[in-house]
């Protein structure tokens, strides 16, 4: 294996780091604006617009995984498999928060509701981003996937 070729494959656990990240980031920023917002007004729409973001980029993550990243981590992994169930099961249960948390920031509803919402997502969401790190990241550093890495992990 050449340099570049261990360089790229390296990537796709770098690439997973990076985006946990970023969507932990998301999801402060969405908290913080939760604690900030008013029932009305600008505050409220920011508010709106940050989980509205938070959710998409969550879900496209997740759904990329689902769709791109799992599939070649059990064909090249077939014992990887209760693994890979657990977290699909995650991430349904992820998209069912989170499409409380838009159905909630949809209603209006105050911000204590949402803050509440979001907190129930940060809980299950950092349990399953480590669990997936500990049990994926040596796994990614060999996997040879030519994709884009937006399509496998997500557009955040």
């Amino acid at each position: 294996m050449t340099e570049g070729e261990k360089t790229r494959l390296i990537a796709w656990s770098n690439e997973l780091k990076a985006v946990h990240g970023r969507l932990r980031e998301a999801l402060r920023v969405s908290q913080a604006a939760a604690k900030a917002s008013e029932p009305s007004g600008a505050s409220a729409r920011e508010l709106l617009l940050f989980c509205h973001g938070f959710c998409t980029a969550l879900t496209g993550h997740h759904e990329g995984e689902d769709r791109e990243l799992f599939p070649a981590i059990a064909t090249a992994h077939p014992g990887l498999a209760p693994t890979l169930r657990k977290l699909e099961q995650d991430h349904s249960m992820i998209a069912q928060l989170v499409a409380a948390l838009e159905a909630a920031t949809e209603r209006g509803l105050p911000s204590d509701k949402l803050e509440a919402h979001l907190e129930g997502i940060a809980a299950i969401m950092e349990s399953h981003f480590r669990y997936e790190e500990r049990e994926l990241l040596t796994v990614l550093e060999t996997l040879a996937l030519d994709a884009d890495p937006s399509d496998v992990l997500g557009p955040l």
